[in-house]
């Protein structure tokens, strides 16, 4: 091997130098040919990129439809509380912040699973005798988000597949897919307040299956799981040997009538890796705050799944500094009555929209006991004219601009999900449009089948 010296833009006596080993073959040196590259472009997209699909801003960019120009745009379509104005943050929650900002003591590197202190304050405000907490149980993450592709990340490998809820959030499938694991959709049942189907559920387990997802508080149904519902959850995976990642953003966002009970107080021995945040409970999603618990109580997981996901949490080196150091300030400052109050105008609208729309023919909403949303079930029959659930809500943005999404985003036909965080009157005015609609398009059985012999 002969060693070539390489000038590189130097300039005077100290130029830098490049030093270069080529394999010396008698041939004369070609520096424009490398072995192994092609001699042209051939920049691809990655696999992964390819396989990474949104569902909803699939369905949602090919809505080509404009708002009626005679109606100001009422959009309840965005889970994203902070949108109106009317469900600010509480001022303690901000002045934790300033507060760490001005200290200037968290502008640096954090380690990758967050600050030992950040990671005390999270596993003290949800530790109990039930499911016990300590700081390595605790993996801090920017965003829930994240929290739910490291947790999936960790349990599952390309070409095993993961057990989720139709109808569901859709980060889940597409981050799985991205990934190349396979989804399967086990059904939730309106009927029984969006109970899950256990014997469906059950049925779609194998050998390849790596964990279950149980969203509770559910988005996009706004259902809270008793008690005893998801102690027979806990059942099948224990039947089955089949741990479960819980998406529990929505925790203790629940109706005063209703009890919420995170799944892992109830498993004895399942385990459960929890997924929650700081975006929807405290109404700040735009600081990418999220957590990661490890339930663990029979040692299954052992060490493998909590050096898996350290290793995982190296790649983006941990959620912002500022907003941990502002963390335990935020759990514990933050006064009842801002929980409280949140909750209050959330069930108020609930209770306005399921009301309103209940008295609409062709309509049947679902009760939400919990989260930001209701499903509503479009019953098609009456409304002949449009294909799904799809032509539906495109039709009323154009003559009523509401927008509510189409639970064909949610895998679930026939029905729209309605975002209940804008302000009351904004409910009201759009349910009053939404009635006009379905007045306008509602055809009773015989004039349902005097549309379809048109056709």
């Amino acid at each position: 091997m002969d060693s070539y010296l390489i000038q590189v833009n130097g300039h005077g006596d100290h130029a830098p130098m490049l030093d270069v080993h080529l394999k010396n073959t008698g041939n004369t040196i070609s520096p424009g040919k490398v072995k192994g590259r092609k001699p042209r472009w051939a920049v691809r997209a990655s696999e992964m990129s390819k396989k990474t699909f949104n569902p909803i801003r699939a369905i949602v960019d090919s809505m080509k439809v404009e708002p009626n120009p005679k109606k100001t745009m009422i959009s309840l379509s965005l889970g994203d509380p902070t949108v109106f104005g009317n469900l600010p943050t509480n001022d303690e929650v901000t002045r934790a912040v300033k507060e760490v900002l001005d200290s200037g003591q968290y502008n640096g590197y954090a380690p990758s699973v967050g600050y030992q202190s950040c990671r005390e304050a999270v596993a003290a405000y949800y530790n109990c005798p039930e499911a016990p907490l300590k700081a390595q149980d605790v993996i801090l993450t920017s965003g829930c988000s994240q929290a739910i592709e490291l947790a999936l990340a960790v349990l599952a490998n390309p070409g095993q597949n993961i057990l989720v809820p139709r109808p569901g959030f859709s980060l889940y499938k597409t981050l799985a897919l991205s990934m190349g694991i396979e989804v399967k959709l086990y059904n939730l049942l309106p009927e029984k307040a969006w109970e899950i189907d256990l014997e469906h559920l059950e049925s779609l387990v194998d050998e390849k299956t790596a964990c279950l997802i149980v969203n509770n508080p559910s988005n996009p149904c706004g259902s809270v799981f008793s008690k005893s519902h998801l102690q027979e959850i806990l059942a099948v995976a224990s039947r089955q040997c089949v741990p479960i990642l819980a998406d529990e953003i929505y925790g203790d966002m629940v109706f005063a009538d209703c009890k919420y009970e995170p799944i892992a107080t109830l498993s004895t021995n399942v385990p459960v890796l929890s997924c929650g945040g700081l975006a929807k409970r405290w109404l700040v999603p735009g600081w990418r705050m999220g957590w990661i618990l490890i339930h663990d109580r029979r040692d299954i997981f052992g060490n493998e799944i909590r050096d898996g996901l350290l290793r995982l949490s190296q790649r983006i080196l941990g959620p912002c500094t500022i907003v941990q150091g502002a963390l335990e300030r935020i759990l514990h400052r933050t006064p009842p009555e801002f929980y409280h109050n949140t909750l209050s105008i959330l069930k108020s609208n609930a209770d306005l929209c399921y009301a309103a729309l209940s008295a609409i023919p062709g309509l049947q909403p679902v009760r939400p006991a919990g989260a930001m949303y209701l499903m509503v079930e479009i019953e098609m029959e009456h409304f002949p004219e449009f294909e799904n659930d799809v032509e539906f809500t495109e039709r009323l943005i154009s003559e009523q601009s509401v927008f509510c999404l189409p639970a064909t985003c949610f895998e679930y036909p026939n029905f729209f999900r309605v975002v209940t965080t804008v302000p009351e009157e904004m409910i009201l005015e759009a349910c009053s449009r939404i009635q006009e609609f379905c007045e306008m398009h509602y055809q009773g059985a015989e004039g349902a089948q005097d549309l379809e012999c048109d056709k």
